[in-house]
C-alpha cells in the first residue's frame, strides 16, 4: 500500500529493517516478527515509533533527530509526501523546470521540525518555521543545532499571538515562495481525547494504554478545529497576498473543502487548487491558493 506514495518519495514498499537497524542500532531491540511473520515494530509503543523515525531520518537523510517528550511524533513517509507534491506544484508554474532557491514558511513547525528537515534534505529549500510554543521552538532549535548542514537553512520564530497566523512572523518586505501547514485537527480537548481513545480501541488495546498519539494542546486542537483555523489563514492571507506566492495547508476533513473554497472565491484569489495525496489506505489532500497571476508566479519562482 505504501507504493501509493509520490513517485519521488523514498519510503516506498516495506521498511528495510536491516538497513534501518544498521543506521540506528537502538532500533533493533524493538524489531520483531508481526502476525504475518515479517519484521516490524509495535506501532502502539511510543518509544518504538520514535526510534523508527530516528532511523528513517538517519538512513535516508543522514540526519540526527530527537523528539522532545510529550510532543507529537510525525509519520515520516506521509510528511515527505506533502513536500514532494509541493515541489510538483511549484514546478508546474515553472513549465516543468526546477525553481530557483526557494524560501518556505512552515506554519506550526512543532518540536519535531519535520517539514523543514525533509524539505531541505530533498530540495535544498530554505525554511522559516513558526510555532506558538516556546518549548516547541526550543526543541526544534536543538534539532537544527545537532545537524550542521541545517543551521544556515532553517530559522525558527515564535508566534506570540495565538490569534494570528502570518502577522507577527512575516516581516515587512519579506517574501516567501510557498507556505505549508498541518493545522490542529480537533475543535476541543474533549474531541481530541475521544480521537485518541478511538485509536486505542482500533488497536485492540486497553483504555489506559500509552500511545504515540499524545501531543501538546496546540498540536491537537483549537477553537473551531481545522475549518476555523484554515478560515483564519485565508482571511489573513489577503494582507500578505503580494509577499507569498502560494499558500498551502493540509485539509484532513474533506467535508471542510466546500466552505473553504467558497471563502477563497469571496476574497478573489487568482488560483485555487486541491492536491490529492494517497498514503496506503489513507486519503489526504492539501488546499492551495495564490493571489498572483501565473506569469508573476513564474517570475518569482525562477528568480
Amino acid at each position: 500500500m505504501k507504493n501509493l506514495f509520490h513517485p519521488r518519495n523514498r519510503h516506498q514498499g516495506e521498511y528495510d529493517f536491516n538497513a534501518l537497524c544498521a543506521a540506528l542500532p537502538a532500533l533493533s531491540g524493538k524489531v520483531r516478527p508481526n502476525g504475518y511473520g515479517k519484521q516490524s515494530i509495535d506501532f502502539a509503543d511510543p518509544e518504538a515509533v520514535i526510534l523508527l523515525n530516528q532511523a528513517l531520518l538517519k538512513h535516508y537523510y543522514q540526519l540526527d533527530w530527537q523528539l522532545a517528550p510529550g510532543f507529537l511524533c510525525p509519520p515520516i513517509p506521509g510528511r515527505a509526501d506533502y513536500i514532494h507534491h509541493l515541489a510538483d506544484l511549484l514546478m508546474q508554474d515553472c513549465g516543468g523546470r526546477k525553481p530557483g532557491q526557494l524560501d518556505v514558511l512552515d506554519i506550526g513547525c512543532g518540536a519535531n521540525c519535520i517539514y523543514p528537515v525533509i524539505g531541505h534534505a530533498e530540495y535544498g529549500w530554505r525554511f522559516t518555521g513558526t510555532d506558538i510554543s516556546a518549548e516547541a521552538i526550543k526543541a526544534a532549535n536543538k534539532i537544527v543545532a545537532a545537524n550542521g548542514g541545517l543551521q544556515r537553512a532553517i530559522r525558527l520564530r515564535r508566534q506570540d499571538d495565538a490569534a494570528r497566523i502570518f502577522a507577527g512572523v512575516v516581516h515587512k518586505n519579506e517574501r516567501f515562495h510557498v507556505t505549508l501547514c498541518n493545522p490542529p485537527f480537533h475543535a476541543s480537548a474533549e474531541e481530541a481525547a475521544e480521537g485518541s481513545q478511538r485509536k486505542v480501541r482500533n488497536l485492540g488495546l486497553k483504555n489506559d494504554a500509552k500511545l504515540n498519539f499524545s501531543g501538546q494542546q496546540h498540536e491537537l486542537w483549537c477553537e473551531g478545529g481545522e475549518r476555523q483555523f484554515i478560515s483564519r489563514m485565508i482571511t489573513e492571507s489577503e494582507t500578505f497576498s503580494q509577499q507569498i506566492v502560494w499558500f498551502t495547508t493540509l485539509v484532513s476533513r474533506k467535508e471542510n473543502l466546500p466552505a473553504l473554497r467558497k471563502q477563497l472565491e469571496e476574497v478573489e484569489v487568482e488560483t485555487v487548487r486541491v492536491i490529492d495525496m494517497a498514503q496506503g489506505q489513507k486519503q489526504s489532500r492539501f488546499l492551495t491558493w495564490s493571489f498572483l497571476p501565473a506569469a508573476a508566479r513564474q517570475r518569482r519562482l525562477l528568480g
